[in-house]
């Protein structure tokens, strides 16, 4: 009797962990796009940007007023714009409760200005770390990232783009708002009366997975295009939800970019699926006075039944409604060839590192500790970071500082939206994938920059490491110092 009780319960459980919005949504609002924050030029030349972290409420679901926290407002954060060979500083003033950082995912910078959690920011402090802008055209993003709080402050808001340009003559769509949209989608849950809820489903091994989408934290949402490409960069910014990109009517659209850089040359596809922390440059042919809708199918966890369902596996969203205009500007076709990749290979690599994602909580082994630097790396040198994920959840694989490429996955090649350059890889039960990266320009034995499961509830539970980056000299030194352990071949 107890064993039916228990499978009735299971059965019962089960039926109500998916989430369907296909047909729901009436796409009644216009999508918000993030206001481009121009920066101030300093004395040095350098382009400032001022960015204040504060609490306030803002209307997510019509009708309800919801507590939330943003940057320069009450919800997300204005969008940074540099070129590569800028000098930027970013002044941050923390008006929030609480302690926080700011991280730049993506960005090659010193250690002491990545925004880890040894940056912390207290309430009514200002940080303002600077850097030079050395890395290809990319959409990266800015987010918090203290220490066991990552997934709460993210949650309520504080979030952004930040676009790296090059010198590079292409001729993709680059009018920002217009035809080169940002997307930075993120899944929400609400009480009734509007606050957020970031309570996890019943069985989820990920935390909080939301049954309400925002786009630029606009519900519902719609883009009138007026032009014949658009470009929309996609992030996902959310703690937990996978999302598998694709369109209601199953067109064919082009991949140009990755987390890190722009392919060599255009993808054609019908889906493209990002973990938290992923990011893809998309673009997508519309016809005049058509209306196209965006969808997140289920995407491909890999975890099995029953969790596949219960992590989110078997969800579907309609995200956003594209609208043609009647007359569209004509913007001529993607050019054939996009950059070329300068890729290290396996025989610059001077060390091979296995990162073991072993449960929900740990890597090699290890929680996380603030006090202890598990690796060390030399600088100017290439490696290869074997990561796999030996625990049945999923994860998604984040090292700061570097952007790598993928070698393989299972010992197979990866695919064409896995051949460009990225910084956060989504990594599958069972699978191990192997990347490699050059550790480039920065050397600093004494901060670290981290490593981690872009989950934020893992991340937050101690599946994260740190590293150093020294130079030649420092090697022997920093081990000694900070107790540097791991597993090593080559």
């Amino acid at each position: 009797m107890v064993g039916a009780a228990v499978a009735t319960t299971g059965a019962w459980l089960y039926s109500r962990a998916r989430t369907d919005t296909v047909g729901d949504l009436a796409f009644e609002q216009p999508l918000h796009i993030p206001p481009v924050l121009d920066p101030e030029i300093d004395a040095e030349g350098r382009k400032v940007f001022g960015l204040r972290l504060q609490e306030g409420t803002t209307e997510l679901v019509p009708g309800r007023q919801t507590k939330t926290w943003g940057a320069n407002g009450s919800y997300l954060g204005p969008t940074l714009r540099a070129s590569r060979g800028d000098a930027v500083a970013v002044h941050v003033d923390n008006d929030l409760p609480e302690s926080t950082t700011l991280h730049w995912h993506g960005m090659h910078l010193p250690a002491a200005a990545d925004g880890n959690p040894h940056q912390p920011i207290e309430p009514g402090a200002s940080w303002s770390p600077r850097w030079e802008i050395d890395q290809p055209a990319a959409t990266l993003w800015y987010h918090p990232h203290p220490h066991g709080q990552t997934a709460d402050h993210v949650y309520r808001g504080v979030a952004g783009m930040f676009l790296i340009d090059d010198d590079s003559p292409l001729e993709l769509p680059d009018d920002y708002g217009i035809d080169d949209v940002p997307l930075i989608v993120q899944d929400k849950r609400f009480g009734s009366d509007g606050s957020l809820d970031d309570s996890a489903p019943t069985l989820s091994t990920v935390g909080v997975l939301g049954d309400q989408i925002l786009i630029n934290g606009t519900h519902d949402p719609y883009f009138e295009a007026t032009t014949s490409l658009v470009r929309f960069r996609v992030l996902n910014a959310s703690n937990a939800r996978v999302y598998n990109l694709g369109f209601a009517d199953d067109r064919a659209y082009w991949l140009v970019g990755t987390d890190s850089g722009l392919l060599e040359r255009p993808h054609g596809t019908t889906r493209v699926q990002l973990s938290p922390g992923e990011r893809a440059e998309i673009v997508v042919e519309v016809d005049p006075g058509e209306r196209a809708v965006l969808r997140s199918y289920s995407p491909e966890l890999g975890v099995g039944f029953p969790q596949e369902r219960f992590n989110g596996g078997d969800d579907t969203f309609d995200l956003l409604e594209i609208r043609g205009a009647e007359d569209l500007a004509d913007s001529g076709s993607l050019p054939e060839t996009l950059v070329e990749i300068d890729a290290p290979t396996e025989d610059e690599a001077v060390e091979s590192r296995i990162f073991e994602l072993t449960n929900a909580h740990t890597i090699n082994g290890r929680e996380m500790d603030l006090g202890r630097i598990d690796q060390v790396v030399e600088v100017d040198t290439t490696e290869v970071w074997e990561v796999t994920n030996d625990h049945g959840a999923p994860h998604s694989f984040h090292p700061h500082l570097i952007h790598f490429l993928v070698l393989d996955i299972d010992g197979e090649a990866p695919p064409p939206q896995l051949q460009g350059w990225k910084d956060t890889i989504y990594v599958p039960p069972g699978s191990t994938i192997r990347i490699i990266a050059r550790f480039e320009d920065y050397a600093d034995p004494e901060t670290p920059y981290m490593f981690h499961c872009h989950v934020l509830r893992h991340e937050d539970r101690g599946m994260m490491g740190q590293f150093v980056v020294v130079e030649p000299g420092e090697v022997d030194t920093a081990s000694r110092s900070v107790r540097a352990e791991g597993r090593h071949e080559h």
